[in-house]
């Protein structure tokens, strides 16, 4: 068993996106009590953290990610009282809860940014704040993740003030003292609070080159001149300092751990970079100095592709994350969050299962986003419908906007897919909710989406997927296969894509194992062999997107 203080490093993390969870008042937006009354959901599921996107006070410009007030809860959600008693909740169940939190940037609500740009004494500096230059223009060429120029005029304080997201985002100078200190009660707060960490988010931006220096074209990127992708983002991104404030701020997390109960109070963050640069936000490969207990891992999101990927592009970052993460930390992986397509739509409603295997036996954390465990797809948003500020432009509203995999968790085959009971919800429900949804897979003794997941995370218990080596081979193009041992025992997955038109049966076998038998312990829903049944390693056949879970001795 792990302690308290290593309870994370195995551990199941799942993403609330709170306001398509579950509506409790039926205002058409989901809240804090709506997460309550589904806890039993996740302790069911065998969730171990459960991470709320943001849930502070917020003009919900961008979703909640531009904060006026770090000590109030949006009435969107609630308000404290809701938050502590789902802490207590959770606790109550074993569950950890991890809170959003956005450092970056405030939203230009915030009080701090009217005093800022009213230059009063104590909060003049608390904002990047730039002259125009002789001409009128910007300071420099940066460019917004939003598109567009990153700088925004202030007729009331005649100067330019940074925002990397929307203009309604203005970005905190972390040059300053001040803020620091200031962000560091933020966090204190919610610790005492009961918080048991923090998803640090759009981590990367916190500092920006001193000298504002115009950052240089990247030349390799079919991006228009008003795209983030037209820069290298050299004077923007993962500065050196950043790393530093991190580890401030987990030494923070590691005093205040030490002197109270409850194991640890962790960090992760997003950092939307290279692998190296990643794999820095852990900290220092001998430990003297530490940062997130996990950074994100998003190498399944950003190199897989039905249909171009391969076996052998799963299989190369499966090693590559794995060779390049000092052994000291701890690995994590992750298949879909609120900023992207959803596992059944971006990589096939077939291969859910496969995926959903592949992420949970894998060694370390597993993150899990709303509705993954049931395979819950994209919904259908109009332009009209929308909300997602990166993508208020028709021409690249199908292709760039994250509303689609925000859309309502479908519960059941109700009104609203069980969302509520009737009002219009922020974004529509699908119209899948009536052939997908959680109710429809209980059932026990019915192989399902969720059953299979309720499976896998008591089968990464096993001490082969919690302590074994890892390996993994590609044994064809379209065949994947991962082996977790420990001494004589061995957990193995196999499964086979069914992408490039690879339509056919195949012949597949175990790489390294002697053993002529195997139990299959787990299988996809589509899968013809019965579990409990043997069959050879050495040769057995695979369907287009089966997968197979097998317990072996040798």
């Amino acid at each position: 068993m792990l302690s308290d203080e290593d309870w994370w490093k195995h551990a199941v993390f799942y993403q609330v996106y709170p306001r398509s969870f579950k509506d409790s008042n039926n205002d058409g937006n989901g809240d804090l009590s709506g997460v309550i009354e589904k806890l039993s959901h996740l302790k069911d599921a065998g969730v171990n953290g459960v991470w709320l996107s943001p849930i502070m006070k917020s003009p919900q410009v961008d979703a909640g990610y531009d904060i006026s007030d770090y000590y109030a809860i949006d009435d969107l959600y609630g308000n404290m009282d809701d938050l502590k008693k789902l802490i207590e909740k959770a606790h109550e169940m074993g569950l950890k809860i991890i809170l959003d939190f956005v450092p970056n940037h405030t939203s230009n609500e915030h009080q701090w940014f009217k005093e800022s740009e009213n230059k009063s004494d104590e909060y003049k500096d608390y904002y990047v704040w730039k002259d125009a230059k002789d001409d009128g223009s910007p300071p420099n060429n940066w460019i917004s993740v939003f598109r567009g120029s990153a700088w925004k005029w202030s007729d009331k304080r005649k100067q330019f003030y940074l925002h990397h997201f929307a203009e309604q985002q203005p970005d905190l100078n972390y040059r300053n003292p001040k803020v620091r200190e200031d962000m560091k009660k933020v966090l204190l707060y919610y610790l005492d609070l009961g918080a048991d960490g923090f998803r640090v988010d759009a981590f990367p931006f916190v500092f920006e080159d001193e000298q504002f220096r115009d950052e240089p074209r990247t030349f390799k990127s079919s991006a228009g001149e008003n795209d983030y992708g037209y820069l290298n983002h050299i004077y923007t991104n993962n500065l050196p300092e950043t790393y530093d404030l991190l580890s401030e701020w987990r030494h923070l997390l590691d005093e205040y751990s030490k002197n109270h109960e409850g194991g640890a109070r962790i960090l992760m963050t997003e950092a939307c970079a290279d692998l190296e640069q990643v794999i820095r936000y852990y900290g220092n490969e001998d430990g003297s100095k530490l940062g997130a207990h996990f950074s994100f891992n998003f190498l399944f999101i950003s190199d897989i592709h039905k249909n171009i990927s391969t076996a052998h592009d799963i299989v190369r970052i499966i090693y590559s994350w794995q060779n390049a993460l000092p052994s000291i930390f701890t690995s994590n992986w992750v298949l879909g969050n609120h900023d992207n397509r959803r596992i059944p739509t971006r990589l096939g409603v077939e291969n859910i299962d496969s995926f959903n295997m592949l992420v949970q036996l894998l060694p370390g954390i597993a993150v899990t986003y709303n509705g993954e465990e049931f395979g819950q797809e994209d919904g259908e948003v109009t332009y009209e419908q929308g909300n997602d500020p990166s993508s208020r432009n028709r021409s690249i509203f199908e292709s760039t906007s994250r509303d689609f995999e925000r859309t309502p968790i479908h519960w059941d085959d109700t009104t609203n897919g069980g969302f509520n009971d009737g009002a219009k919800p922020w974004l529509p429900v699908s119209s899948k909710y009536k052939e997908v949804n959680l109710a429809s897979q209980l059932d026990e003794s019915k192989l399902s989406h969720y059953q299979i997941y309720k499976k896998l995370t008591q089968k990464r218990k096993e001490d082969p997927a919690r302590i074994g080596s890892t390996d993994a081979w590609a044994i064809s193009d379209d065949v994947v296969v991962l082996k977790r041992s420990i001494e004589s025992k061995h957990i193995v997955l196999v499964f086979k894509l069914g992408w490039h038109g690879k339509m056919e049966e195949e012949s597949v076998y175990i790489p390294s194992i002697k053993a002529k038998e195997a139990t299959v312990a787990l299988t996809s829903v589509n899968s013809a062999y019965k579990i409990g049944s043997i069959i050879n390693p050495q040769q057995f056949k695979l369907q287009p997107h089966e997968s197979l879970i097998l317990d072996i001795s040798s």
